[in-house]
């Protein structure tokens, strides 16, 4: 039986010993003759930062922008096995995210003119096609959308169409016609989705779309990685540990920021990696998503659905049995304020990234950020009810945020800050 360790930030002290602590030594070591500098290892509260490389170097993850993971090592202090955890996988996708990115903002010397994709666009136009995506956004996220008309025409469309599409998906599994949706239909859209990256959209909303992508680095990886998520809601209904549940919140969620960021921005005047941005993106996702979670944990109960940690669970005297009787107790009281802590936590995380977009595309992801996270206090205030509780922003609270939001929305990016002091 495999144990689950905890490591913290350290440096090899020699060759030999690695990332030696406590008896346990980390099997992804460094070539031989880098052994003695400093490097990172797994790392966090329950979990910490995972990447193994130096501070700041290319393709490895530093101090500033951790992601959460854990260990499996062999009982009686043999060394580590290396596990490739969610959070791993999902870091290579943002690293392949940010390269993609970064080429897009290379400055290309003697480059040939780009040729413009024929785009099979549906009658109607793609004017009418954006303006409607518009109309959804605003019909069914009201406070984002205002926060993305300071944003310029261009990326103001664009994220409309990445949110109508991610709408659409989601919907076809918490829809009204979510019974009726099969494996075979999630294949049939993600067939869709290849069509509309090389041209061919279906319908106008697609069109958008189909469109944006030609304007911005923007990746089909997120958008198949969202799908993947639907297919998880199909099959799948509890989650043995924070691993499995932090792939799943990716899929549905922390793809969301992955398709964003191209087209939101990095400040020009920002000194931040292309990778803590992405990083910070995809915090925020896996925040709203975790958030959403601890919400609606009655309402998902109801429908068979926990997507609560099971060994979490369990480490706190509860069961399943638990969740469906609904009773608030001392030990539900205790073990939902650790996950509001690892909630909050991914907040903070996002809060660093936030600042360095493009100072126009703020303000739309600071009022998300903000509302989101409003709704934890909210569940502290209903004393933790949240299984015939929903907490919920109200309209004052909300309205209040947004003036906030703009003024976050208006700092220095974080990493102009850090070199100031």
């Amino acid at each position: 039986m495999a144990t689950t360790v905890t490591l913290l930030l350290g440096a090899a002290s020699s060759p030999g010993d690695g990332a030696a602590r406590d008896g346990v030594q980390c099997s992804r070591m460094l070539p031989r003759r880098r052994q003695q500098r400093p490097r990172w290892v797994l790392c966090s509260l329950k979990y910490g930062c995972l990447g193994v490389g130096e501070p700041g170097e290319a393709g490895t993850r530093s101090a500033a922008s951790p992601v959460y993971s854990s260990l499996t090592v062999s009982p009686g202090g043999e060394a580590a096995v290396a596990v490739v955890s969610s959070e791993q996988k999902v870091y290579d996708v943002v690293l392949k995210q940010a390269a993609l990115l970064k080429r897009q903002l290379r400055p290309q010397q003697a480059a040939p003119p780009a040729v413009a994709r024929e785009l099979d666009a549906p009658r109607g136009g793609l004017g009418k096609a954006y303006a409607r995506c518009g109309e959804i956004c605003e019909e069914y996220a009201k406070t984002f959308y205002l926060g993305t008309l300071l944003m310029t025409e261009e990326r103001r469309r664009a994220i409309w169409a990445i949110y109508v599409w991610c709408r659409r998906t989601d919907e076809l599994v918490d829809g009204p016609n979510a019974s009726h949706i099969t494996p075979q239909a999630l294949d049939r859209w993600e067939r869709r989705l290849e069509d509309l990256f090389a041209g061919r959209p279906y319908d106008m909303l697609d069109a958008a779309l189909s469109d944006t992508i030609t304007k911005f680095p923007i990746d089909i990886q997120p958008f198949k990685d969202m799908i993947d998520g639907m297919r998880t809601d199909l099959k799948k209904a509890r989650y043995k540990n924070f691993d499995e549940l932090y792939m799943y919140c990716y899929y549905v969620a922390g793809t969301v920021g992955l398709m964003s960021v191209p087209v939101m921005g990095i400040a020009p005047e920002s000194k931040a990696t292309a990778e803590s941005v992405y990083g910070a993106a995809l915090a925020l996702g896996l925040a709203n998503q975790l958030t959403n979670i601890l919400r609606d944990v009655g309402e998902d109960a109801r429908r068979g659905r926990i997507y609560l940690p099971q060994d979490e669970l369990a480490e706190a005297g509860l069961s399943d049995e638990d969740i469906v009787k609904g009773v608030v107790t001392d030990k539900w009281r205790k073990f939902m304020k650790r996950q509001i802590k690892r909630a909050r936590m991914f907040f903070e995380e996002a809060e660093r990234g936030v600042t360095e977009l493009r100072k126009e595309s703020r303000w739309p992801v600071w009022a998300s950020l903000l509302l989101y996270r409003q709704i934890l206090d909210e569940i502290e205030a209903n004393d933790y009810n949240n299984f015939t509780k929903r907490a919920y922003v109200g309209k004052a609270k909300k309205v209040l945020a947004l003036p906030v939001a703009y003024g976050k929305s208006l700092l220095l990016p974080s990493s102009l800050r850090n070199n100031q002091t």
